[in-house]
Order: C-alpha cells, then sequence, then structure tokens
C-alpha cells in the first residue's frame, strides 16, 4: 500500500469512530467542543513546540500567516456578492458570509502531520495562526453585525491574545532563535502530551457530523466557494509569491480547507442561522475528508 495512503487511513477511520461512537451514545455532540478545547489548550500547543524545534527555519515561513489572511479577505468580497446575488435573510446571511470565511485548519494538521512529519505541521501552524487572528477579530467583526442580537461592535482582540498555541509558537520560535536544544526531558514530555493532538482532532470532527437538507442548494454554493474557489485562491497566491515545496503545499491546500467550527459558534453567539451553519460544516467536512488528502497528495 502506498505510505502516503497508509497514513491517512487511520485518520478517517478516527472520524467514523467519533460518528459511532455518538450513534452508540458513547459520546454526543456536546463533547466535540470539550476535545478540541483539550486540544487547543493543551496538546496542540506542545505539539507546536516539538514541531518549530524540529524543523529547519527558511525565509518564506514568515509568509504564511500572512497569506491566509490575505485569503480571507478575498473570500469576504467574493461571498458577500454572492450571498446578496442569492438574497439570503439577514442571519442566513450571516452564516454564509461567515462560513466561508472560516478555514478549519484543525482539520487539516493531522493531514499535515501525517504527510509531512514536523515540517509540514510547523508551517500549518503558521497558518493557523494567521486564519485565527481573523477569525477573532473581522470574521467575529461581520458575524456581530449579520446575528440578530448585535450588542457590541468591538474587536475582542484578548480572545486571541489568549490562545495558548500563539504563546506556545512564539516561545519555540524564540528558543529555536536562540539556538538552545530543548533539553532531553522536555522534549519527551511535550512529546507525550502532543501525542493525542491527532485523534482527538479527528474523533471530534465525527462527533460534529450532523448535516441538514435545509437549504441544501445555497449551502453547497457556500462551500464550492470556500471549497473550490479557495483552492483556485490559493494556487494563485503561490504562484504570485513564487511559493515551492511544503510552504506551497500548505498555502494551497489550506486555502481550500472545510468550513470551521466557530461558524457554529457564532452562529449561536450572534443569533445567526444556527441550522444553515450546521449543515455548512457537516457537509464541508465530509467532504473534504477524502478531498484534503487528494489535494495533499496531488501538490505535494
Amino acid at each position: 500500500m502506498n505510505p502516503f495512503v497508509e497514513k491517512i487511513i487511520p485518520l478517517i477511520l478516527a472520524f467514523f469512530t467519533g460518528i459511532a461512537f455518538k450513534k452508540l451514545k458513547l459520546l454526543s455532540k456536546e463533547d466535540a467542543p470539550v476535545l478540541l478545547r483539550l486540544v487547543l489548550t493543551i496538546t496542540l500547543p506542545a505539539l507546536t513546540i516539538i514541531a518549530i524545534s524540529n524543523v529547519v527555519l527558511v525565509a518564506d515561513m514568515a509568509l504564511i500567516p500572512f497569506l491566509a489572511v490575505v485569503v480571507v479577505f478575498i473570500m469576504y468580497g467574493i461571498s458577500s456578492l454572492v450571498g446578496r446575488k442569492l438574497k439570503l435573510s439577514g442571519p442566513t446571511f450571516g452564516s454564509f458570509l461567515v462560513g466561508t470565511m472560516i478555514m478549519n485548519t484543525a482539520y487539516s494538521l493531522p493531514f499535515f502531520a501525517a504527510a509531512f512529519g514536523d515540517e509540514g505541521l510547523a508551517r500549518a501552524s503558521l497558518f493557523d495562526i494567521g486564519n485565527t487572528f481573523m477569525i477573532f477579530t473581522f470574521t467575529y467583526y461581520n458575524a456581530i453585525k449579520y446575528g440578530e442580537n448585535s450588542h457590541t461592535d468591538k474587536i475582542q482582540w484578548n480572545k486571541f491574545l489568549r490562545l495558548p498555541p500563539l504563546w506556545a509558537m512564539l516561545i519555540a520560535f524564540a528558543w529555536k532563535a536562540a539556538a538552545i536544544p530543548l533539553p532531553k526531558l522536555a522534549f519527551n514530555f511535550f512529546t507525550l502530551i502532543g501525542q493525542p493532538t491527532v485523534p482527538l482532532v479527528m474523533i471530534a470532527l465525527g462527533l460534529y457530523f450532523d448535516p441538514s437538507l435545509n437549504n441544501l442548494g445555497k449551502a453547497l454554493i457556500g462551500i464550492f466557494i470556500r471549497m473550490g474557489l479557495g483552492l483556485g485562491i490559493g494556487i494563485l497566491l503561490a504562484a504570485v509569491f513564487g511559493l515551492s515545496g511544503i510552504t506551497r503545499t500548505v498555502v494551497i491546500v489550506n486555502s481550500a480547507l472545510p468550513i470551521g467550527f466557530n461558524t457554529l459558534i457564532f452562529a449561536n453567539l450572534e443569533n445567526m442561522d444556527r441550522e444553515f451553519a450546521a449543515t455548512l460544516v457537516s457537509i464541508s467536512i465530509f467532504i473534504a475528508l477524502f478531498y484534503i488528502p487528494l489535494l495533499i497528495w496531488l501538490f505535494r
């Protein structure tokens, strides 16, 4: 069997394990945020430190978070035009717009780790930082703008600044720049803590899977914008900035990622169309289960 396929199949099986556990009532959809919170606050920061400590820093890595920001702004322009052409109601338009702007970068981390090891994980984490910055600033502002219970127009910078992966990345880069080897004890500890990241993310995705047929046509348009046009944008940006190697693959593939879970969180928080948001997220995740490994294989 192809080595790449051998690495990807366990990820797909972990996704279906989440679905099976939900069907058997061993876990529920409500458990998924707990698993992802564990990943965000504990396992991913540890894995990020290990990944960065093992990679060679190169100049084009600095471009990665910037290009994630560029992708979000382009998505905003396209989705604003298309959403108004579809004559969506305010709350549904909000879910449509926010959904296409949020890339599910947590989804890509296990695949890049499987395909490229620490090199891929470190670069994918940089893209995640740019995407997360936009989620808690410009994207969240639009959720407030189009939600039904708008209560503030203030961008919540503190949410971004409190992200553990961001601080883990800054510490790891500073340590790397100082050319100080990571102590063996620390390396073993972070490796142990970081190992559950991949299965936890994929199981959480399975728990979240909950598609609906309502507004299916409009949801598919949103998914095409996020994953289809997103792919084209990634290819264009890679060509314009002359990217190569793993950095090129990361930018292209991450630009085509499925719709992120924060779409559901913002829909609930700001009273946008929750059911439409759930449909966007669930269907795009299922498509990405096969689409993202294919893209990594094609562009690696």
